[in-house]
């Protein structure tokens, strides 16, 4: 292990951890595809292989980019933001609708598909950051701090609200988070989300006073949802989703039913990717689940740790934000799972079957690891000049 290992530099912690998901991945994709077999036909070896070659990708983009310097990545940030703007509004006019969301690109000749708003939403982060460092002594002015900043978060949820009010939403909160640490007075995160929930209410109004225009497609689904959630959660057929999650959380028990054996996710829509932890415990129980709440909060404390020890308010502020989607990702899956939290889309970071979202999540983890890396040369650096030191001075 120790031999491979020393290839990949940085956090070998978060090394470890990404491959064991990586590679846990492909078990638990092949096991949990019977019911998207069902839908669209082929075999589970279809899918493990087409999963298997997004997990390829994304190892590689991970291992190219955990090479590069951060300023490098830093001065990228504004060309990932622009490019970001521009793959939503070609999904805005130009997208594949799947399952009922226009959120998706097709990429020509290989008939596989990409969803503009993973990409947008870790490059709209990785801006925010550089913005953050940038104009960390004006963010008190409105014009000259705190527009520029705020600006292109509300460009980038504006854009995906549209078709994924969930993502939008937890972007928008992530992005405010990062906002707070980065010192920017609380009057003006307090205004800015009064102003995104009266914005919200507005297109809202608008949608229901002039519905031919269909300004939010989904509208009538997110509410479903919700009113589902509140009123009914005693009716079979509107609530079947949920409940037959909850029923395979409770099938699984301690140990779980074992690899391949579970049987409620032949049922579960997406069991594969937005119900992925509840085959997870159906199949390897609620010890096993435990173990890997364990290792997403691992996750989070080294990649938080690496923020703060940087010298550079854009490393610390690139991973503060990484970290806090990878986790709200995962636990959005779980509460939804378990009944916490209406039905939404966000699967399990790392595990769930999915290209563009499985790519994304280990470009982001390349870039904490580039900035791991940088930490790790410059440590090197003082220990060899110390030692240097030492020398003339004996």
């Amino acid at each position: 292990m120790r031999e491979y290992l020393k290839y990949l530099k940085g956090d070998r912690v978060l090394w470890i951890i990404t491959l064991i998901m990586l590679a846990f991945s492909l078990v638990s994709v092949y096991s949990f595809v019977p019911i998207l077999v069902k839908i669209e036909g082929g075999s589970p070896f279809k899918y493990l292989f087409k999963h298997f070659i997004y997990v390829l990708i994304g190892f590689a983009a991970m291992f190219w980019i955990h090479r590069k310097d951060p300023k490098f990545i830093a001065q990228l940030s504004k060309f990932g933001f622009y490019l970001g703007i521009g793959l939503m509004l070609f999904t805005f006019f130009f997208g594949t609708n799947v399952n009922g969301a226009g959120r998706w690109v097709k990429i020509p000749f290989v008939g596989l598909t990409f969803q503009s708003s993973d990409f947008a939403k870790l490059a709209l982060l990785i801006y925010v950051a550089r913005l953050l460092e940038k104009k960390k002594d004006k963010l008190n002015s409105w014009k000259e701090g705190f527009w520029p900043v705020i600006f292109p978060v509300i460009v980038i949820c504006g854009l995906i609200v549209k078709d994924n009010f969930s993502t939008a939403a937890i972007l928008f909160a992530i992005s405010l988070s990062v906002l707070f640490v980065g010192r920017v007075p609380l009057i003006k995160i307090f205004l800015t989300i009064a102003g995104g929930v009266a914005a919200l209410g507005l297109v809202i109004a608008l949608h229901k006073a002039a519905p031919d225009l269909n300004i939010l497609p989904r509208y009538e689904t997110w509410e479903n949802r919700i009113l589902n959630k509140m009123e009914n959660d005693n009716d079979v057929l509107t609530n079947a989703q949920s409940m037959n999650a909850e029923l395979a959380i409770f099938n699984g028990s301690f140990l779980g039913q074992g690899v391949g054996d579970g049987k409620l996710k032949e049922y579960l829509p997406e069991a594969y990717a937005d119900f992925y932890y509840s085959s997870f415990v159906e199949e390897f129980g609620l010890l096993s689940a435990v173990f890997l709440m364990l290792l997403y909060l691992i996750m989070l404390y080294r990649i938080i740790r690496i923020g703060l020890k940087s010298d550079r308010l854009f490393e610390t502020y690139a991973c503060l934000g990484i970290g806090i989607l990878l986790l709200s990702q995962a636990s959005v899956n779980m509460l939804v799972c378990t009944g916490v939290f209406p039905v939404t889309g966000q699967n399990m970071p790392l595990l769930a079957m999915g290209g563009s979202a499985l790519i994304m999540t280990c470009v982001a983890m390349g870039i904490v690891q580039s900035i791991a890396y940088s930490q790790e040369k410059k440590t090197s650096k003082e220990t060899k000049e110390d030692s240097l030191n030492s020398l003339v001075e004996e």
